[in-house]
């Protein structure tokens, strides 16, 4: 990627995105400012949003990618967009640097927490293995650090859901339902991840598990076992049409 010819405007993105936070604080997330424990997310741009037309969420359907969370919120400013892409774009350009700059984040945050909890969520708009980069890129192995960091993650990939859970056991992981993968969450279910579903009302059960609020918090990592996170549809999933959006 390093010797991908890119133009000039794109690469003065990229290196203005070097001297920013990559990480979000919960009182600028609308998701994450209900949590109690203090909590971080990484935002980047979903699918393909960013210039190298690399797909961020390899497993998004197309349900999920026209109401994906980047439509929402603070996401539907073209400012808000713009710095989501160039965090992409960074990440897919220098991944040694992107993961050195995210692991300080992560470290130094942690530092600060001392010996009070603190929470990373590193996929708030994509779906990738960030952990293994990270010890790859710059050498932290997160699960090496205190039992008070915590992390946790939203993933449609069962695979990778599995992966991380072999190899970084301390990640919580809710796996994601979309319009065409429920074969694949009872696996998930199975597996012992809960699964992330999104209603247009929330019901008390659904497919006989019992539906829990996601809305109240986004701290999954106080869920309940073997249950549906149910979360309600927000921006372009409000006019979803392809199933994704359960209808009750």
């Amino acid at each position: 990627m390093k010797n991908k010819t890119i133009q000039p405007a794109i690469l003065d993105g990229i290196k203005n995105r070097q001297n920013k936070p990559l990480l979000t604080m919960a009182s600028a997330s609308a998701k994450l400012s209900k949590n109690e424990v203090k909590s971080f997310i990484l935002y980047l741009a979903a699918a393909r949003q960013n210039n190298f037309g690399i797909n961020i969420c390899p497993k998004a359907s197309e349900g999920c990618t026209k109401a994906c969370l980047f439509t929402a919120g603070r996401g539907k400013f073209i400012n808000v967009k713009n710095s989501r892409i160039e965090k992409t774009d960074f990440m897919l350009f220098e991944p040694a640097k992107f993961y050195k700059k995210l692991a300080a984040e992560i470290m130094y945050h942690s530092t600060l927490a001392f010996n009070e909890k603190i929470a990373f969520r590193l996929n708030g708009t994509s779906d990738l293995n960030h952990y293994k980069q990270l010890k790859r890129y710059a050498n932290l192995d997160i699960n090496t650090l205190p039992n008070n960091v915590i992390f946790y993650e939203y993933t449609k990939s069962l695979n990778m859901a599995k992966s991380i859970k072999n190899e970084f056991n301390r990640v919580h992981i809710t796996f994601s339902k979309s319009e065409n993968n429920w074969d694949q969450c009872l696996q998930a279910l199975k597996y012992g991840f809960n699964v992330a579903a999104v209603f247009n009302k929330l019901p008390t059960h659904y497919a006989g598990f019992p539906v829990i609020n996601g809305d109240l918090s986004d701290e999954r990592f106080n869920d309940p076992k073997n249950v549906i996170v149910g979360l309600k549809a927000k921006g372009e999933a409000r006019n979803d049409n392809s199933g994704f959006v359960i209808n009750i």
